[in-house]
């Protein structure tokens, strides 16, 4: 049984803009083949469905990659956007 997302976003509108955020991070042309990228990257054995086989560690290398990744990217195009204004 596969487990459902409990990820809330606050701003529910803003869905599109994370995936498009995910994708470009992770440069996948697919924001849903971000994770299986970013995946293949830091060598976990991630698939399509279920993968209760896969230890905290490894499903944490994955979120944390995107995450972290996800987080400078915002942090970059805030600065840029400050400097703008100036």
């Amino acid at each position: 049984m596969a487990r459902r997302n409990r990820n809330k976003i606050l701003v529910p509108e803003a869905r599109n803009g994370l995936d498009a955020l995910k994708a470009k991070v992770v440069q996948a042309k697919d924001p849903e083949d971000a994770k299986f990228e970013a995946a293949e990257e830091v060598g976990v054995p991630l698939k399509k469905g279920y993968n209760g086989q896969l230890t905290s560690q490894e499903a944490g290398k994955v979120g944390g990659r995107l995450g972290g990744s996800m987080v400078r990217e915002l942090v970059k195009m805030a600065q840029e956007n400050m400097a703008k204004k100036r």
